[in-house]
Protein backbone atom coordinates (compact mmCIF):
# COMPACT_ATOMS: atom_id res chain seq x y z
CA UNK A 1 0.00 0.00 0.00
CA UNK A 2 1.53 2.98 -1.07
CA UNK A 3 2.04 5.71 1.65
CA UNK A 4 0.54 8.84 1.22
CA UNK A 5 3.06 12.04 0.60
CA UNK A 6 6.24 10.14 1.75
CA UNK A 7 5.18 11.14 5.29
CA UNK A 8 6.78 7.86 6.53
CA UNK A 9 9.99 8.39 4.88
CA UNK A 10 10.24 11.75 6.13
CA UNK A 11 9.84 10.26 9.29
CA UNK A 12 12.49 7.87 8.50
CA UNK A 13 14.96 10.43 6.55
CA UNK A 14 14.91 11.94 10.63
CA UNK A 15 15.97 8.79 11.97
CA UNK A 16 18.19 7.87 9.57
CA UNK A 17 20.22 11.35 10.28
CA UNK A 18 19.88 10.71 14.03
CA UNK A 19 21.91 7.23 13.62
CA UNK A 20 23.94 8.57 10.99
CA UNK A 21 25.51 11.78 13.27
CA UNK A 22 25.71 9.20 16.07
CA UNK A 23 28.11 7.64 13.79
CA UNK A 24 30.00 10.55 13.15
CA UNK A 25 30.28 11.60 16.79
CA UNK A 26 31.98 8.39 17.66
CA UNK A 27 34.76 8.78 14.63
CA UNK A 28 35.66 12.60 15.32
CA UNK A 29 36.34 14.90 18.39
CA UNK A 30 37.44 13.95 21.59
CA UNK A 31 36.35 10.42 20.41
CA UNK A 32 39.24 10.49 17.42
CA UNK A 33 41.28 12.02 20.02
CA UNK A 34 41.05 9.05 22.59
CA UNK A 35 41.18 6.05 19.76
CA UNK A 36 44.04 7.83 17.62
CA UNK A 37 46.29 9.55 20.68
CA UNK A 38 48.66 7.78 22.86
CA UNK A 39 46.50 5.65 24.78
CA UNK A 40 45.36 4.30 21.28
CA UNK A 41 47.20 4.13 18.15
CA UNK A 42 49.78 6.64 19.51
CA UNK A 43 49.93 9.24 17.10
CA UNK A 44 50.87 12.94 17.65
CA UNK A 45 48.09 16.24 18.32
CA UNK A 46 49.23 17.54 14.85
CA UNK A 47 48.03 14.34 13.20
CA UNK A 48 45.25 13.67 14.86
CA UNK A 49 44.29 17.32 13.71
CA UNK A 50 44.55 15.67 10.13
CA UNK A 51 42.59 13.08 10.61
CA UNK A 52 39.74 15.05 11.99
CA UNK A 53 39.91 16.95 8.75
CA UNK A 54 39.34 13.59 6.56
CA UNK A 55 35.93 14.60 6.96
CA UNK A 56 36.46 17.01 4.54
CA UNK A 57 38.99 14.75 2.69
CA UNK A 58 36.54 12.41 2.09
CA UNK A 59 33.71 15.47 0.60
CA UNK A 60 36.62 15.70 -2.22
CA UNK A 61 35.64 12.26 -3.56
CA UNK A 62 31.97 13.44 -3.46
CA UNK A 63 33.09 14.34 -7.41
CA UNK A 64 33.06 10.74 -8.25
CA UNK A 65 29.77 10.20 -7.03
CA UNK A 66 28.66 11.50 -10.19
CA UNK A 67 29.84 8.26 -11.63
CA UNK A 68 26.29 7.15 -9.96
CA UNK A 69 24.22 9.92 -10.75
CA UNK A 70 22.31 7.80 -13.40
CA UNK A 71 22.17 5.00 -11.33
CA UNK A 72 18.41 4.56 -10.37
CA UNK A 73 16.57 3.75 -7.93
CA UNK A 74 19.14 4.86 -5.85
CA UNK A 75 18.45 3.11 -2.51
CA UNK A 76 19.58 -0.52 -2.89
CA UNK A 77 23.31 1.18 -3.77
CA UNK A 78 23.14 3.79 -1.05
CA UNK A 79 22.18 1.24 1.44
CA UNK A 80 24.99 -1.47 0.75
CA UNK A 81 27.42 1.59 0.33
CA UNK A 82 26.76 3.01 3.58
CA UNK A 83 27.06 -0.43 5.45
CA UNK A 84 30.73 -0.56 3.85
CA UNK A 85 31.57 2.60 5.31
CA UNK A 86 30.59 2.27 8.53
CA UNK A 87 31.75 -1.32 8.86
CA UNK A 88 35.02 0.91 8.05
CA UNK A 89 34.55 3.10 10.68
CA UNK A 90 33.42 0.29 13.39
CA UNK A 91 37.21 -1.19 12.57
CA UNK A 92 38.61 2.19 13.08
CA UNK A 93 37.47 1.26 17.20
CA UNK A 94 39.14 -1.88 17.05
CA UNK A 95 42.59 -1.12 14.79
CA UNK A 96 44.36 -0.53 18.19
CA UNK A 97 43.11 -4.11 19.98
CA UNK A 98 45.24 -5.57 16.79
CA UNK A 99 48.29 -7.48 17.53
CA UNK A 100 50.30 -5.40 15.34
CA UNK A 101 53.47 -2.76 15.19
CA UNK A 102 52.74 0.64 16.01
CA UNK A 103 53.53 1.55 12.15
CA UNK A 104 50.93 -1.29 11.06
CA UNK A 105 48.16 -0.01 13.53
CA UNK A 106 48.19 3.56 12.49
CA UNK A 107 48.54 2.43 8.09
CA UNK A 108 45.32 0.35 9.22
CA UNK A 109 43.74 3.24 11.17
CA UNK A 110 44.44 5.94 8.76
CA UNK A 111 43.19 3.53 6.07
CA UNK A 112 39.98 2.40 7.55
CA UNK A 113 39.40 6.78 8.55
CA UNK A 114 39.91 7.55 5.55
CA UNK A 115 37.80 4.93 3.35
CA UNK A 116 34.62 5.17 5.93
CA UNK A 117 34.92 9.12 5.21
CA UNK A 118 35.16 8.11 1.29
CA UNK A 119 32.76 5.92 0.67
CA UNK A 120 30.12 7.90 2.90
CA UNK A 121 31.00 10.57 0.38
CA UNK A 122 30.16 8.66 -2.83
CA UNK A 123 26.56 8.03 -1.22
CA UNK A 124 25.57 11.83 0.41
CA UNK A 125 24.53 13.59 -2.86
CA UNK A 126 22.37 10.89 -4.41
CA UNK A 127 20.88 10.00 -1.09
CA UNK A 128 20.35 13.88 0.28
CA UNK A 129 18.67 14.43 -2.94
CA UNK A 130 16.48 11.06 -2.22
CA UNK A 131 15.66 12.37 0.77
CA UNK A 132 15.12 16.35 0.34
CA UNK A 133 12.86 15.32 -3.20
CA UNK A 134 10.24 14.79 -0.46
CA UNK A 135 10.09 17.77 1.34
CA UNK A 136 8.37 20.79 0.49
CA UNK A 137 10.51 23.15 -0.91
CA UNK A 138 9.03 25.90 0.95
CA UNK A 139 9.86 24.00 4.11
CA UNK A 140 13.16 23.11 4.46
CA UNK A 141 14.29 25.00 6.32
CA UNK A 142 11.97 24.12 9.21
CA UNK A 143 12.66 20.57 8.25
CA UNK A 144 16.25 20.64 8.68
CA UNK A 145 16.04 22.12 11.54
CA UNK A 146 13.82 19.57 12.92
CA UNK A 147 16.28 17.14 11.44
CA UNK A 148 19.17 18.57 13.53
CA UNK A 149 17.20 18.95 17.11
CA UNK A 150 16.41 15.61 16.90
CA UNK A 151 19.73 14.50 15.72
CA UNK A 152 21.36 16.20 19.02
CA UNK A 153 19.46 15.90 21.53
CA UNK A 154 19.20 11.94 20.57
CA UNK A 155 22.82 12.27 20.38
CA UNK A 156 23.78 13.61 23.46
CA UNK A 157 21.78 10.96 25.15
CA UNK A 158 23.80 7.94 23.10
CA UNK A 159 27.13 9.67 23.77
CA UNK A 160 26.41 10.97 27.00
CA UNK A 161 25.84 6.97 28.12
CA UNK A 162 28.83 6.02 26.37
CA UNK A 163 30.90 8.46 27.75
CA UNK A 164 30.20 7.18 31.19
CA UNK A 165 31.01 3.39 30.48
CA UNK A 166 33.92 4.25 28.70
CA UNK A 167 35.34 6.65 31.64
CA UNK A 168 34.44 4.18 34.31
CA UNK A 169 36.54 1.23 32.26
CA UNK A 170 39.25 3.86 31.52
CA UNK A 171 39.70 4.72 35.24
CA UNK A 172 39.54 1.26 36.00
CA UNK A 173 42.40 0.71 33.86
CA UNK A 174 40.05 -1.59 31.40
CA UNK A 175 41.07 -0.03 28.02
CA UNK A 176 41.06 -2.72 25.77
CA UNK A 177 37.10 -3.36 26.88
CA UNK A 178 36.10 0.22 26.69
CA UNK A 179 37.50 0.18 22.98
CA UNK A 180 35.38 -2.91 22.22
CA UNK A 181 32.30 -1.24 23.66
CA UNK A 182 33.40 1.68 21.37
CA UNK A 183 33.26 -0.55 18.22
CA UNK A 184 30.41 -2.87 19.27
CA UNK A 185 28.04 0.33 19.87
CA UNK A 186 29.17 1.33 16.45
CA UNK A 187 28.31 -1.68 14.89
CA UNK A 188 24.40 -1.92 16.27
CA UNK A 189 24.45 1.73 15.18
CA UNK A 190 24.79 0.55 11.70
CA UNK A 191 22.56 -2.03 11.71
CA UNK A 192 19.62 0.55 12.82
CA UNK A 193 20.93 3.07 10.52
CA UNK A 194 21.01 0.63 7.66
CA UNK A 195 16.47 -0.96 8.77
CA UNK A 196 15.85 3.42 8.19
CA UNK A 197 17.19 3.23 4.44
CA UNK A 198 15.20 -0.12 3.83
CA UNK A 199 11.90 1.08 5.01
CA UNK A 200 12.11 4.42 3.08
CA UNK A 201 10.41 4.73 0.02
CA UNK A 202 11.94 6.77 -3.16
CA UNK A 203 10.20 8.93 -5.35
CA UNK A 204 9.87 7.45 -8.78
CA UNK A 205 11.53 9.65 -11.54
CA UNK A 206 12.06 9.04 -15.35
CA UNK A 207 14.88 7.55 -16.60
CA UNK A 208 17.02 10.04 -18.06
CA UNK A 209 20.52 10.52 -18.33
CA UNK A 210 20.15 13.92 -16.04
CA UNK A 211 22.24 16.29 -15.66
CA UNK A 212 26.72 16.12 -15.71
CA UNK A 213 29.06 18.18 -14.51
CA UNK A 214 30.34 19.09 -18.29
CA UNK A 215 26.25 20.11 -18.60
CA UNK A 216 26.62 22.16 -15.99
CA UNK A 217 30.06 24.00 -16.66
CA UNK A 218 28.64 24.46 -19.99
CA UNK A 219 25.56 26.57 -18.81
CA UNK A 220 27.40 29.49 -18.24
CA UNK A 221 25.23 31.13 -16.33
CA UNK A 222 24.28 28.39 -13.43
CA UNK A 223 28.32 28.03 -13.23
CA UNK A 224 28.87 31.83 -12.59
CA UNK A 225 26.28 31.61 -10.23
CA UNK A 226 27.62 27.74 -8.57
CA UNK A 227 31.43 28.85 -8.20
CA UNK A 228 30.31 32.14 -6.42
CA UNK A 229 28.16 30.14 -4.10
CA UNK A 230 31.25 27.48 -3.92
CA UNK A 231 33.14 30.34 -2.65
CA UNK A 232 31.15 30.16 0.79
CA UNK A 233 31.62 27.06 1.61
CA UNK A 234 35.88 27.50 0.60
CA UNK A 235 36.05 30.41 2.88
CA UNK A 236 34.36 28.37 5.38
CA UNK A 237 35.95 25.89 5.26
CA UNK A 238 39.49 27.43 5.35
CA UNK A 239 38.46 29.04 8.60
CA UNK A 240 36.79 25.79 9.81
CA UNK A 241 39.73 23.32 9.27
CA UNK A 242 42.56 25.57 10.30
CA UNK A 243 41.07 25.33 13.75
CA UNK A 244 38.29 22.99 14.97
CA UNK A 245 40.09 19.75 14.08
CA UNK A 246 42.93 20.90 16.59
CA UNK A 247 40.59 21.31 19.43
CA UNK A 248 39.86 17.35 19.95
CA UNK A 249 42.78 16.56 21.11
CA UNK A 250 43.25 20.15 23.26
CA UNK A 251 40.75 19.20 25.35
CA UNK A 252 41.85 15.16 26.41
CA UNK A 253 45.25 16.44 26.40
CA UNK A 254 46.55 20.03 27.17
CA UNK A 255 43.08 21.20 29.10
CA UNK A 256 42.51 18.09 30.72
CA UNK A 257 39.12 17.16 30.21
CA UNK A 258 37.67 14.12 30.72
CA UNK A 259 35.26 12.12 28.40
CA UNK A 260 32.08 12.80 30.72
CA UNK A 261 32.89 16.36 31.06
CA UNK A 262 33.18 16.65 27.20
CA UNK A 263 30.57 15.11 26.61
CA UNK A 264 28.14 15.41 29.53
CA UNK A 265 28.70 19.28 30.15
CA UNK A 266 29.80 20.45 26.55
CA UNK A 267 27.82 17.89 24.76
CA UNK A 268 24.70 19.01 26.34
CA UNK A 269 25.05 22.28 26.33
CA UNK A 270 26.53 22.21 22.57
CA UNK A 271 22.69 20.28 21.99
CA UNK A 272 20.17 22.58 23.87
CA UNK A 273 21.92 25.08 22.64
CA UNK A 274 21.83 24.08 18.67
CA UNK A 275 18.68 22.63 19.19
CA UNK A 276 17.16 25.71 20.93
CA UNK A 277 18.70 27.86 17.85
CA UNK A 278 17.76 25.29 14.59
CA UNK A 279 14.19 26.32 14.26
CA UNK A 280 14.83 29.71 14.83
CA UNK A 281 17.53 30.09 11.87
CA UNK A 282 15.19 27.72 10.10
CA UNK A 283 12.34 30.00 10.11
CA UNK A 284 14.51 33.13 9.73
CA UNK A 285 15.80 31.17 6.22
CA UNK A 286 12.82 30.57 4.89
CA UNK A 287 11.57 34.07 5.38
CA UNK A 288 14.38 36.02 4.48
CA UNK A 289 17.00 34.55 3.09
CA UNK A 290 19.98 31.96 3.71
CA UNK A 291 22.58 34.42 2.72
CA UNK A 292 21.10 36.70 5.99
CA UNK A 293 21.00 33.79 7.69
CA UNK A 294 24.64 33.27 7.73
CA UNK A 295 25.41 36.80 8.27
CA UNK A 296 24.12 36.69 11.77
CA UNK A 297 25.77 32.51 12.44
CA UNK A 298 29.04 33.71 11.23
CA UNK A 299 29.21 36.74 13.14
CA UNK A 300 28.96 34.34 16.41
CA UNK A 301 31.29 31.96 14.97
CA UNK A 302 33.82 34.94 14.76
CA UNK A 303 32.99 36.22 18.48
CA UNK A 304 33.55 32.62 19.41
CA UNK A 305 37.05 31.50 17.51
CA UNK A 306 38.34 34.72 19.06
CA UNK A 307 36.97 33.59 22.64
CA UNK A 308 38.80 30.31 22.15
CA UNK A 309 42.12 32.33 20.95
CA UNK A 310 42.39 32.76 24.91
CA UNK A 311 41.43 29.53 26.34
CA UNK A 312 44.04 27.70 28.72
CA UNK A 313 44.00 25.07 30.98
CA UNK A 314 44.01 27.69 33.91
CA UNK A 315 40.69 29.15 32.23
CA UNK A 316 40.03 26.43 30.12
CA UNK A 317 36.36 25.10 31.85
CA UNK A 318 34.80 28.32 31.30
CA UNK A 319 36.08 29.79 27.93
CA UNK A 320 35.80 26.65 26.31
CA UNK A 321 32.27 26.23 27.54
CA UNK A 322 32.01 29.82 26.48
CA UNK A 323 33.85 29.39 23.16
CA UNK A 324 31.52 26.51 22.71
CA UNK A 325 27.90 26.82 22.98
CA UNK A 326 29.06 30.32 20.71
CA UNK A 327 30.22 27.74 18.60
CA UNK A 328 26.83 25.76 18.98
CA UNK A 329 24.66 28.73 17.74
CA UNK A 330 26.44 29.76 14.83
CA UNK A 331 26.12 25.46 13.86
CA UNK A 332 22.73 25.84 14.62
CA UNK A 333 22.38 27.69 10.86
CA UNK A 334 26.02 27.04 9.22
CA UNK A 335 25.27 23.31 9.24
CA UNK A 336 22.40 23.11 7.09
CA UNK A 337 23.43 25.96 4.73
CA UNK A 338 25.80 24.62 2.21
CA UNK A 339 22.91 22.36 1.09
CA UNK A 340 20.32 24.83 0.87
CA UNK A 341 22.24 27.34 -0.70
CA UNK A 342 23.23 24.90 -3.93
CA UNK A 343 18.97 24.81 -3.76
CA UNK A 344 18.38 28.15 -3.91
CA UNK A 345 20.49 29.05 -6.51
CA UNK A 346 20.96 26.44 -8.57
CA UNK A 347 17.99 24.57 -11.53
CA UNK A 348 16.80 21.25 -9.98
CA UNK A 349 18.24 19.30 -12.71
CA UNK A 350 21.91 20.26 -11.76
CA UNK A 351 21.66 19.88 -8.38
CA UNK A 352 23.22 16.83 -7.95
CA UNK A 353 25.64 17.38 -9.71
CA UNK A 354 26.59 21.09 -7.89
CA UNK A 355 26.02 19.53 -4.73
CA UNK A 356 28.77 16.84 -5.44
CA UNK A 357 30.98 19.57 -7.08
CA UNK A 358 30.64 22.27 -4.42
CA UNK A 359 31.30 19.77 -1.71
CA UNK A 360 34.35 18.09 -3.52
CA UNK A 361 35.85 21.67 -3.89
CA UNK A 362 35.70 23.00 -0.47
CA UNK A 363 36.19 19.44 1.17
CA UNK A 364 39.95 19.48 -0.54
CA UNK A 365 40.34 22.42 0.60
CA UNK A 366 39.33 22.30 4.01
CA UNK A 367 41.71 19.02 4.20
CA UNK A 368 44.49 20.88 2.88
CA UNK A 369 44.32 23.76 5.07
CA UNK A 370 44.41 20.84 8.27
CA UNK A 371 47.12 19.72 6.82
CA UNK A 372 48.87 22.65 7.15
CA UNK A 373 47.47 23.79 10.48
CA UNK A 374 48.41 20.10 11.48
CA UNK A 375 52.31 21.33 10.68
CA UNK A 376 52.08 24.74 12.42
CA UNK A 377 50.36 22.98 15.28
CA UNK A 378 53.41 20.49 15.16
CA UNK A 379 55.82 23.50 14.46
CA UNK A 380 54.59 25.66 17.59
CA UNK A 381 54.34 22.62 20.34
CA UNK A 382 58.37 21.74 18.90
CA UNK A 383 59.83 25.42 18.98
CA UNK A 384 56.97 27.38 21.11
CA UNK A 385 55.29 30.76 20.30
CA UNK A 386 55.86 33.80 22.59
CA UNK A 387 53.72 36.78 21.91
CA UNK A 388 53.28 39.56 23.74
CA UNK A 389 56.23 38.15 26.12
CA UNK A 390 53.31 34.95 26.87
CA UNK A 391 53.77 31.36 25.98
CA UNK A 392 50.57 30.28 23.28
CA UNK A 393 49.34 27.14 22.51
CA UNK A 394 49.04 25.69 19.41
CA UNK A 395 45.29 25.26 19.88
CA UNK A 396 45.27 29.38 20.87
CA UNK A 397 46.69 30.41 17.59
CA UNK A 398 44.70 28.06 15.39
CA UNK A 399 41.57 29.49 17.19
CA UNK A 400 42.97 33.24 16.24
CA UNK A 401 43.46 32.09 12.29
CA UNK A 402 39.98 30.90 12.21
CA UNK A 403 39.04 33.79 13.66
CA UNK A 404 40.70 36.02 10.61
CA UNK A 405 39.38 33.88 8.32
CA UNK A 406 35.10 33.49 9.42
CA UNK A 407 35.75 37.64 9.07
CA UNK A 408 37.18 37.12 5.11
CA UNK A 409 33.95 34.47 4.33
CA UNK A 410 31.40 37.60 6.02
CA UNK A 411 33.14 39.96 3.79
CA UNK A 412 33.09 37.88 0.70
CA UNK A 413 29.61 36.84 1.31
CA UNK A 414 28.19 40.33 1.23
CA UNK A 415 30.44 41.71 -1.70
CA UNK A 416 29.75 38.83 -3.93
CA UNK A 417 27.35 36.06 -2.96
CA UNK A 418 23.99 38.83 -1.92
CA UNK A 419 24.16 40.19 -5.73
CA UNK A 420 23.75 36.76 -6.97
CA UNK A 421 19.97 36.26 -8.87
CA UNK A 422 18.00 33.75 -6.89
CA UNK A 423 15.99 30.75 -9.16
CA UNK A 424 12.47 30.82 -9.54
CA UNK A 425 10.78 28.43 -7.51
Amino acid sequence: MKRPNYQFSRVMYLLEAALEYFISLLVTGAYLAKIAGPEGVGLSDGTVGILSAFISLGCGFQIFALLLRNKTPVKRWVTVLHILNQGFFALVWFTPLFSLSATAKSALFIAFLLLGHVVNNLVNPAKTNWFMSLVDDHKRGVFTANKEIISLLSGFVVTFLLALVYDGLESAGKTTEALIVGGVSLTVLMILHTLTLVLSDEKPVEKTEGSSLKALLADRKQTKVLFSVIGINVFWNMAHFISTPFFGSYQVNELGFSMTFVMTVLGLLYALVRAAFSRFFGKFADRYSFVSMLNICFAVAAVAFFVNAFTVPENGKVFFTVYYTLYAVSMAGINSAAINLIYDYVEEEHRTVALAFSQSISGIVGFLTATCGGVLVSWIQSEGFVLFGRNLYAQQVMSFLGFLGVLLTILYMNLVVRKLPKRNK
